[in-house]
């Protein structure tokens, strides 16, 4: 019998060829050399999906960042209007408060409107411009115009 534990089980030329023309030619790839190959295609076709996963994270990240970053803008400015409006809120609340006080009523309708209590007299002081010289009477109405309707009447009925 022959010993067949030196030999390789699965030649790495073809029959008639020698050792040099198939190493030149690429044809001397062993199984071992092909099971390497496919590992390593495998393994890089894995951790380019595992590198794509990962920037995939990190976009979403970013994303989500910059997200929450104008929404915490637009509560800040949001809150600044709020605060605006509690401060003017206040201000009205204090002027109603202001004017809920009968002497003060009555001061702004004696100061604005010119009212008086009875038996009071009044007093008007006339400024220099007017020298002294006050129109009591009510400016008089102009006649305006005869409308339309009305010219019509007069045709019709006369005067």
């Amino acid at each position: 019998m022959q010993d067949n534990s030196r030999k390789p089980r699965f030649s790495s030329r073809p029959g008639n060829s020698s050792a040099n023309v198939t190493s030149a030619v690429g044809m001397g790839e062993t199984v071992g050399r092909l099971r390497a190959r496919r590992t390593s295609l495998f393994t890089q076709t894995v951790m380019w999906i595992t590198g794509l996963v990962c920037v995939a994270f990190l976009f979403g990240s970013l994303a989500q960042a910059w997200s929450n970053s104008q929404l915490m803008q637009q509560v800040q400015n949001e809150n600044k209007k709020l605060q605006q409006i509690q401060a003017q809120h206040t201000q009205l609340v204090q002027a109603a408060d202001h004017f809920k006080d009968p002497a003060v009523i009555e001061n702004e309708a004696r100061q604005q409107l010119g009212y008086i209590r009875p038996g009071e007299q009044p007093v008007v002081i006339v400024g220099s411009n007017q020298q002294g010289q006050q129109n009591t009477q009510p400016p008089q109405k102009k006649a305006s115009p005869p409308g339309f309707w009305q010219e019509w009447w007069k045709i019709f009925f006369g005067e």
